[in-house]
């Protein structure tokens, strides 16, 4: 892949820019590579060099990668007053439960509805197993909403941070963490999640909440602190105070690194489940 520059907007040039309408809501999804299909889901506050840079990662290792812009301007520089000013747009928008916690509603953002769609989409233009999805941040939940989709194999949370509100909160009703635990067991399927020990967006409690509901099913990596990169844009030095986005902006892309062994892990996990064909023992139950 070539060296791009992270400190400048990224013109996303590589990726064929469509425009999708599912459910009635057309949105812009970026799209690059081949084989089966792996939605990329930003971190807030949009679709960064950062976050461009995992999913050309992604497109490389053989993958064809879909990044739907849900918020913030495509290819920015995370810098601070603008991401910002996003952020406090999705706090109040409908299509997030950014405070879930705090009307009790325990649901999932009304946004996993289109991208179940989009997945559903992604695996007929693409074929293979299945579809495999990654959420960062704001976004980190959104993959385990979307095993309502038969088609989503190969689920991946990255530090996921909603609600705001209850560092235990998971942002899906009982009845849906229901059918995608019975999802899990039946087809022998796992969730891969990642977060920083000292990350206070995303908190051990929630782990623990995922851990209690999905069992052995929840594959949980917690990274130390010191970890993570220091060298960080300015939406992150001035309002992201921990460690915290283990693929982006505090992954350090250097041989050794724990964050780089992370994303590394997280390639093989996607094309082992969409790309290899598996045979399965009649009482296998262990997760990834």
């Amino acid at each position: 892949m070539t060296q791009r520059s992270l400190e400048e907007d990224d013109a996303l040039e590589d990726f064929a820019h469509r425009e999708i309408t599912l459910d009635g809501v057309a949105r812009v999804v970026h799209v690059a590579g081949t084989g089966p299909a792996v939605i990329v889901m930003s971190e807030m506050p949009g679709i960064s060099p950062h976050v461009a840079r995992f999913g050309r990662w992604v497109r490389d290792a053989g993958l064809t990668v879909y990044m739907p812009s849900l918020f913030g301007r495509d290819g920015a520089v995370a810098r601070a007053d603008e991401g910002a000013a996003v952020f406090r747009r999705a706090c109040v928008s409908a299509e997030f439960r950014a405070f879930a916690g705090r009307d009790g509603s325990h649901r999932s953002s009304p946004v996993t509805h289109w991208l179940r769609s989009l997945a559903r989409l992604a695996h007929q233009e693409c074929g293979g197993l299945g579809v495999g999805a990654i959420g960062m941040c704001w976004t980190g939940n959104f993959a385990l909403s979307m095993m309502l989709e038969p088609a989503m194999l190969a689920p991946v949370l990255s530090q996921p941070s909603l609600p705001l509100d209850d560092p235990g909160g998971i942002e899906i009703s009982p009845a849906e963490i229901a059918a995608v635990r019975q999802r899990l067991d039946s087809e022998d399927l796992s969730v891969l999640a990642f977060r920083f020990e000292g990350d206070r967006f995303c908190r051990a409690e929630r782990f623990a909440a995922y851990a209690a509901a999905l069992g052995e099913r929840f594959v949980a990596r917690v990274l130390p602190d010191h970890a993570a990169n220091t060298q960080v844009p300015p939406f992150f030095a001035q309002h992201v105070p921990t460690p915290h986005s283990v693929l982006t902006a505090h992954l350090i892309d250097e041989a050794g690194q724990p964050t780089l062994a992370a994303r590394d892990e997280i390639l093989a996990f996607l094309v082992r489940r969409l790309v290899e064909p598996r045979t399965l023992a009649p009482n296998h139950r262990h997760a990834e």
